[in-house]
């Protein structure tokens, strides 16, 4: 008995939610990377803890007055507060590529066949897990 199709539920995202997501998803993680409490964020800022809380899952997306008194409590610029991910993505990129021997091999990498691309990935790989361990 085959199934019928699936029904897929469509849902445009209002662009305000989304930017409270990526907002919300950056104070979580510079947070923790700073090793700081929702608790500790809340006094740097002399707000209650549940308002952090509230930002940090989306459910208060903070005016710009507190998106400030939020970079300033995590030692960041407010524009790594507002990145997506997709600026992320790129900046993360543009630095890799800034290594001259990354671009090099980047500029290669399409004048590769498969096999020997996943030997090359493989080893970068290796090496710099190799690197990780002794570090």
């Amino acid at each position: 008995m085959g199934l019928g199709p699936i029904a897929v539920e469509s849902r445009a995202v209002d662009p305000a939610t989304e930017a409270g997501l990526s907002v919300a998803g950056q104070v979580k993680e510079i947070r923790k990377a700073r090793h700081l409490s929702q608790r500790q964020l809340a006094g740097r800022m002399q707000v209650p803890r549940t308002y952090i809380s509230k930002v940090e899952n989306g459910k208060a997306i903070p005016t710009l007055s507190s998106l400030q008194r939020l970079a300033v409590a995590l030692g960041v610029d407010v524009r790594r507060l507002i990145r997506d991910t997709r600026s992320c993505h790129d900046e993360e990129v543009e630095s890799l590529l800034a290594d001259p021997l990354l671009a090099g091999i980047a500029e290669l990498l399409p004048c590769l066949d498969s096999l020997h691309r996943a030997l090359l990935l493989g080893a970068a790989r290796d090496m710099a897990l190799g690197c990780q361990r002794t570090a």
